[in-house]
């Protein structure tokens, strides 16, 4: 399930902060006495709408955010559009009971990095949260297949070189550009311009949008579920 398989990450110095937004409060329940008994994550706040999300989002800073689609008021996708807008360091999961047409393109192009159904399994939603934090892309393989269908276009990948295609595939695995400079034995300068050049190429304007577009034409291979 995800994007990529689950791995042992080096250990943070402090929780990863969870803002949970649902407007059910049995779901919202659930998810903080299931996500409390992890000594890696801390639920911070709790929310019942789009509205409600943002404001919250402000006072405490998440590192993460799982986010309700449907909510009356603001629903899920405005709510992850003002979120990245104006704090685009806090990552955001969509956490859903649905896939409806356009749902996953747009929360993903809202600036989701995640996409999640709620029949998805603990250890995998933690896994998921561990990924965001660290700004892996994670999508449920329910999401990945209705990401592909949504955004289905001409192929552009065809026309990266060699190197920019290597650069995407390690971005797509999460590594940063410091990180992608010692694997291929290039500079950080170099790996910027590669980067540049594929924003450029995709029509794309982040990383997790490259990502997302490495997973949809099959550089970045999605996980098997366990």
């Amino acid at each position: 399930m995800g994007t990529r398989e689950s791995r042992t990450e080096p250990p943070r110095r402090d929780p990863i902060k969870v803002l949970v937004v649902d407007d059910h409060w049995v779901v919202r329940q659930g998810l903080r006495m299931f996500l409390d008994l992890e000594s890696t994550i801390t639920v911070v706040g709790e929310a019942s709408d789009g509205r409600e999300a943002i404001d919250l989002a402000r006072q405490l800073r998440p590192d993460v955010v799982l986010m309700d689609i449907l909510m009356p008021h603001v629903d899920g996708i405005e709510a992850i559009t003002h979120i990245k807008a104006e704090m685009p360091r806090v990552e955001v999961i969509a956490l859903t009971s649905v896939l409806q047409d356009g749902s996953v393109s747009d929360a993903i192009q809202a600036g989701a990095i995640g996409y999640l159904i709620k029949d998805t399994r603990g250890d995998q939603l933690v896994q998921a949260i561990r990924d965001a934090a660290e700004g892996r892309v994670h999508l449920s393989p329910e999401a990945a297949i209705r990401l592909a269908k949504d955004l289905r276009r001409p192929e552009r990948v065809e026309s990266l070189t060699k190197r920019e295609t290597s650069v995407l595939k390690l971005v797509a695995e999460g590594l940063a550009n410091k990180e992608i400079a010692r694997r291929l034995s290039i500079s950080e300068k170099t790996v910027k311009a590669h980067l540049n050049n594929v924003f450029a190429k995709l029509d794309v304007h982040s990383r997790t949008q490259a990502a997302l577009e490495a997973i949809r034409s099959g550089i970045a291979q999605t996980a098997d579920p366990d």
